[in-house]
């Protein structure tokens, strides 16, 4: 294995660092008023597409996505606190703080808080895609038709097997 192709070309460096301190508000929902919240920590924008990162603060029994895969991304997680009970495609387990997976493109998973206490995690996307806009626009999927929840889905790299 080697090291990727090149893509800074200067020969001192540049100031380009972003920092986001952990006061900064959710981007997505409002955590302490025990909704769920996702923090844009690294969008796929700000890492030139390498990969995105956020962290999702789930409430009690907020439940998760059905199983799925990607195409195209592969998908981590990373606990933060709390119990998130993790699929790997073959059995549920109770992941709790300090516990990874990492799921390649194909891989079969799904998540979710089944506890009576919140719990936060990280996510890491590689390589980036826009979820920003899926974070954004599943909630409003409830009215939706069929054809239009299987193009979002379909928009977003996210397959359901049940």
């Amino acid at each position: 294995m080697s090291y990727p192709e090149q893509k800074y070309w200067g020969e001192n460096g540049e100031v380009s660092a972003s920092f986001r301190p952990a006061s900064t508000p959710a981007d997505r929902g409002q955590g302490d008023s025990g909704q769920d919240a996702i923090h844009y920590l690294a969008t796929t924008a700000a890492t030139r597409g390498e990969f995105g990162l956020y962290r999702v603060e789930m409430k009690p029994k907020a439940g998760g996505p059905k199983t799925h895969f990607h195409k195209t991304i592969s998908e981590s997680f990373y606990i933060l606190d709390g119990t998130v009970r993790l699929f790997d495609g073959e059995r549920w387990v109770d992941a709790r703080k300090g516990d990874f997976l990492h799921v390649p493109q194909g891989g079969l998973h799904a998540f979710r808080n089944d506890s009576d206490a919140p719990a936060d995690m990280l996510l890491l996307f590689t390589p980036g895609a826009p979820r920003e806009e899926y974070f954004e626009q599943v909630s409003e999927l409830a009215d939706a038709s069929e054809e239009e929840r299987t193009a979002f889905f379909d928009k977003h790299d996210s397959y359901f097997v049940d």
